[in-house]
């Protein structure tokens, strides 16, 4: 065997770094998702980097639009919150916007225990989906790692929403459940729009997309099917997940 051979079956054996996994994943991610099919699991950097993006957005949020601010945005952006805020008294209009302050700024807190919460369900939704579903032999570790790693696409929404805001976004028009330009109802005034319409008009989004495309090449990696069923698997339960929302929106928005 030649030393470049040699070279190349060591490099296989110890597979990649974290770093080289996450470069990857924008890159080249099909060798990400190989590397974690062979038994390269870790996911720490992800969670580290996507949590440490979403308390970037937090600051800047704070300090350029202000958080009690963003939370009237958002009552008054949904037409029937706004209907059963003017019913109020002032005192309790006042209570209702300091517990939804405190329990905005909670969420934010509370981040990476939340992505870990959602990913472990994620993972076991897929995981029974594609290995009982599609015939697969993917592991829940390798499922989890996948999840994190084809959310690395959101610290590209997030430097886009980072860049809207400091450009000068008027504070009175940010909206934090589509603060960047990936999607068509980041351009359209929920106050004013069909809110069915908005919902679905948000979940069409590139970065959602990119993310689904990722996590369905890397479900098919590690569960050892066709990629294509990966693609079924993922974008099933997106659907799914969809339909509800526009349903619920519709319902009670």
């Amino acid at each position: 065997m030649s030393e470049l051979e040699v070279q190349s079956a060591d490099a296989s054996a110890t597979g990649l770094n974290q770093w080289q996994r996450v470069a990857n994943t924008f890159a080249a991610p099909s060798k990400t998702f190989e590397d974690i099919k062979r038994g390269n699991r870790s996911w720490w950097l992800p969670l580290i980097l996507l949590a440490s993006s979403g308390y970037i957005l937090f600051g800047v949020i704070s300090y350029n639009i202000g958080m009690q601010q963003m939370v009237d945005n958002q009552m008054r952006m949904n037409p029937k919150a706004q209907v059963r805020t003017e019913q109020m008294t002032p005192e309790q209009r006042a209570r209702v916007s300091k517990v939804s302050l405190e329990f905005t700024q909670g969420v934010f807190w509370v981040t990476p225990v939340i992505g870990i919460a959602g990913a472990a369900l994620v993972s076991m939704v897929l995981l029974v989906t594609v290995n009982f579903g599609f015939g697969g032999r993917a592991k829940y570790g390798q499922v989890f790692a996948v999840s994190y790693y084809a959310w690395l696409p959101t610290i590209v929404k997030v430097l886009l929403g980072l860049a809207v805001i400091l450009a000068g976004q008027a504070p009175e028009s940010f909206n934090i459940k589509n603060y960047a330009p990936t999607n068509i109802g980041a351009f359209l005034d929920p106050a004013d729009t069909n809110q069915a319409l908005y919902a679905l008009a948000s979940a069409v989004d590139l970065v959602t997309i990119w993310t689904l495309i990722l996590m369905g090449m890397g479900i098919a990696a590690v569960a050892g099917v066709k990629r294509n069923q990966g693609y079924m698997a993922v974008f099933g339960w997106w659907i799914v997940i969809v339909l509800f929302q526009i349903g619920w929106t519709a319902a009670f928005s």
